[in-house]
């Protein structure tokens, strides 16, 4: 991940300014008609600086447009797709396709990870978590604003869902993880809770960290703009971790 200078005149700024305009192209099909918002959707909290109003900027309120704007389209093509399926199913399914790995799975395959401006100094630490998802949500926010929702919602349909999503793969072999690993815990006779630890407010948005504990012993700790995803955040890992395939 780059550690390029975020604003200015600089010859290496006007080099990241030409690789994001190209990079960003590449994957939407549009040349971005306000490069700004895409700079900021790719400038990491660590690496954020003090606009003229004294605001330190970062792309953390484009990551929730973001986030937002990817759960509606999602909602409402799996609406459409299966329409004789209930809210469980349909949450279900969304779940698997928007949760935080699959979003950096995907975050990784459009190249994003070669643009995010941040400290280097936390590479290490941030590698692990949910950096790239959620540089991911902030470029459609980004995208939204610069192309609006129809545009968006045809590059989250063809470029993301239909490219790089198998929905009878998914819904044969990735089953709610959640749901997974309390049915291992009723099979094992194992005391399962989940416990929200803490509540980060950033930018009037609420992020919330869950632990999950079998038994008393903390196994996974999960993260979410919502309770929900970090409950599914904290079970997929702990699947990963009692390797539950």
């Amino acid at each position: 991940m780059s550690n390029f200078p975020i604003f200015g005149t600089t010859k290496k700024s006007s080099d990241y300014d030409r690789t994001l305009a190209k990079a960003i192209r590449a994957m939407i099909g549009k040349k971005p008609r306000n490069l700004d918002l895409f700079k900021l959707a790719t400038l990491h909290v660590s690496a954020a600086k003090e606009n003229d109003n004294g605001v330190r900027e970062s792309n953390e309120r484009l990551e929730f447009l973001g986030d937002s704007v990817i759960d509606l389209v999602v909602t409402e093509f799996l609406f459409k797709k299966f329409p004789l399926k209930n809210e469980g199913f349909l949450t279900d399914i969304r779940a698997r396709i928007v949760n935080r790995e699959t979003l950096n799975n995907l975050a990784r395959k459009l190249g994003i990870d070669n643009l995010i401006q941040m400290d280097n100094s936390i590479k290490g630490v941030m590698a692990h978590k949910s950096l790239l998802g959620n540089t991911l949500e902030a470029i459609l926010g980004a995208i939204y604003l610069d192309r609006g929702y129809p545009f968006t919602r045809q590059f989250i349909l063809k470029k993301i869902i239909s490219t790089h999503f198998d929905l009878e793969e998914i819904i044969k072999n990735n089953p709610n993880q959640k749901s997974k690993i309390i049915e291992w815990a009723q099979k094992e006779n194992k005391t399962l809770t989940f416990n929200l630890v803490e509540t980060i407010e950033r930018n009037n948005r609420k992020q919330f960290i869950v632990t999950l504990e079998i038994e008393g012993r903390i196994l996974g700790t999960g993260e979410g703009f919502t309770k929900k995803k970090a409950e599914q955040d904290a079970a997929q890992k702990s699947c990963e971790i009692l390797n539950l395939d």
